[in-house]
């Protein structure tokens, strides 16, 4: 699909400095389209869905908050920690709302892998199907989390 000047200016939204210090699209050149369209294309190899993943990022993300900070044990592969900081996040696309900073950490016991993500995140993946560009700070590679979260089709 071709790039709008809608996307134009969401993707204005996800540069550094505007939203966020550091933006949402790290050293990728591609435009917006091409990000969204590449990791469609990733998930659907997958045999997922971005609802999918973004159901089980929310799952695990409420599961890690009962921790209340600590690190918890889940699927018995699964250790979690939630730790929040002050500040809310608007959505680049331009929805309502505010989304609170908090990083969720998944470390995989198993293979040694870890993710982690953001509430932000959980929302620009089952709302867009954005996870962000190329070597971004909060960048969720669709295989990656599907591997180490053990997100099957």
């Amino acid at each position: 699909m071709k790039q709008s000047k809608r996307d134009d200016i969401i993707q204005g939204q996800m540069r550094p400095g505007a939203i966020t210090r550091d933006g949402m699209l790290g050293v990728d050149r591609r435009t917006l389209r091409d990000i969204l369209d590449a990791d469609d294309a990733a998930v659907r190899r997958l045999g997922l869905t971005h609802a999918t993943i973004a159901a089980r990022l929310r799952e695990l993300r409420a599961a890690g908050a009962r921790g209340l900070g600590e690190p918890i044990r889940v699927d018995s592969d699964l250790e979690i920690r939630v730790d929040s900081v002050c500040g809310k996040l608007p959505c680049p696309f331009g929805h309502p709302g505010l989304y609170p900073k908090e990083f969720v950490e998944v470390s995989n016991l198993r293979t040694g892998e870890r993710v982690t993500f953001t509430q932000l995140n959980i929302h620009l993946i089952g709302t867009h199907g954005f996870y962000e560009g190329l070597d971004s700070p909060f960048r969720q590679d669709p295989e990656t989390l599907a591997r180490v979260l053990g997100i099957t089709a």
